[in-house]
């Protein structure tokens, strides 16, 4: 059937001891194909008896050889697991899913009667052996783990359609996604998520959507509007230029703002639309508000609009308002942050048609300043650096089942790209050399 195809190995009871009978068997192989050639003209001329064998397996020409195969067996080992590290990892995963398995007692058993020594004497001994152990596949593909169970509507449904946090934290990956299809629910790890990291050279943009990790994009066509929340050093202002730049190698116009007149203000001597006066970023949301509206008005009057399509299709360009500190700016405003928060929750609710864009990055996203919806309306949500429970309830929503751990690591953090599936995230790399503004200018001339 098609949606058995390629699904990888199935887990087995008997993977529960699959390392050991991957290095035993792997090791023993090697040795005898290196040992083996060493004697071959002697195992076939002489006669087999014991102290013949004795005498030449114990010469020196013997040892000598044995000792030439056990140092190559030992190389070829190194080499493997120097080499070939995620081969052995995927026995290692293996063999965790069989235990897991076991340890659960997710499986049903029956009672055997033990056969005498006798047979035609009946023994009172029984044992017990498995009856049904759960089919659970395993594979490896691109840097992601598939794990595929079969739901067959048992008493151990519950536990193994809820396996994510399991998954998460004795495979040591992340998950990226979760599908439920007929008669089967699969589970889709990143394995190794550092190592799917990129350098800001290869944050491209393409067709509506922005790629961050080797497998990772947001489609803001499809899944508009991010939230960044993240405190000091968490690596969130590298991140946000790191957007502006990658988004001006496109036809999109881009709008910043920055209250604090901190890092983003600076870009205001190298492109235009940067603000950081309170009156002057009041201008521009009204503004920005003010185009979506018209855009909205202007595209249903174009020859070849069509009802479902959006701005990319009739060949608009994108608008992106970039807006940094966003809750310490609906502080200092005041009781005037009724009326942003009102042009905000537009924009947010019919952005997406016209090509209206808004980023939003923060410390904490306080509910006082994303209520109403608006918060929920924000498909890509990003948790950059060191953040409390609280902190991460407000950007996932409190009743997420997820465990956060802290990694003293710049740039990363916990990421929802819209599918509800939270996962570790690592911003693009930046070199100590790479000059934002001079690069920007560029782009921006």
């Amino acid at each position: 059937m098609k949606i058995f195809k390629g699904r990888g190995k199935r887990i087995k009871e008997k993977d529960a001891s699959l390392v050991f009978q991957f290095v035993f068997f792997g090791l023993v192989g090697v040795w005898l194909v290196t040992f083996i050639p060493f004697h071959l003209y002697f195992l076939l001329s002489t006669t087999w008896q014991l102290d013949v064998f004795q005498a030449h397996f114990i010469s020196t020409y013997g040892l000598v050889t044995l000792l030439i195969s056990i140092t190559i067996t030992a190389g070829c080992a190194y080499l493997y697991y120097r080499y070939r590290y995620d081969k052995i990892k995927q026995v290692i995963h293996r063999q965790k899913l069989a235990k897991m398995i076991l340890e659960n007692g997710w499986y049903e058993t029956k009672q055997i009667t033990q056969e005498g020594f006798f047979k035609d004497i009946l023994s009172n001994k029984t044992k017990e052996k498995i009856s049904h152990f759960p089919k659970i596949y395993y594979r490896f593909e691109k840097g992601l783990l598939h794990t595929q169970v079969e739901i067959t509507l048992g008493k151990y449904q519950e536990p193994l359609l809820n396996l994510e946090t399991k998954l998460e934290s004795g495979l040591y990956c992340e998950l990226v996604s979760k599908e439920l299809h007929d008669s089967y629910v699969e589970y889709i790890l990143l394995y190794d998520t550092i190592n799917s990291r990129i350098s800001i050279n290869e944050v491209i943009v393409q067709n509506g959507s922005l790629r961050l990790m080797d497998s990772m994009y947001w489609e803001y066509d499809k899944l508009p509007h991010m939230l960044i929340a993240g405190g000091t050093g968490g690596g969130k202002t590298y991140f946000i230029l790191t957007l502006i730049e990658a988004l001006l190698k496109t036809n999109a116009k881009l709008y910043v703002l920055d209250p604090k007149n901190a890092d983003l203000s600076d870009l205001a001597t190298v492109m235009p639309d940067v603000y950081y006066k309170k009156e002057d970023m009041m201008t521009c949301i009204d503004q920005f508000y003010e185009d979506m509206m018209k855009r909205n008005e202007e595209m249903k009057q174009m020859p070849n609009y069509k009802t479902g399509e959006n701005y990319a299709y009739l060949g608009l360009p994108a608008h992106f308002l970039i807006f940094d500190e966003y809750t310490s700016f609906m502080e200092m405003i005041g009781k005037e942050s009724v009326k942003v928060m009102s042009k905000l929750k537009q924009i947010v609710m019919l952005g997406r048609q016209s090509g209206f864009f808004l980023i939003l990055a923060c410390q904490r996203p306080d509910a006082k300043y994303l209520g109403d919806g608006i918060r929920d309306q924000f498909n890509f949500r990003l948790g950059l650096g060191r953040m409390s429970e609280l902190g991460y309830g407000m950007l996932f929503g409190s009743d997420v089942q997820k465990q956060f751990f802290l990694k003293p690591i710049k740039g990363r953090g916990y990421v929802d790209k819209g599918d509800s599936v939270i996962s570790e995230f690592y911003t693009p790399l930046v070199p100590k050399e790479h000059d934002f503004l001079k690069e920007i200018a560029k782009l921006a001339q």
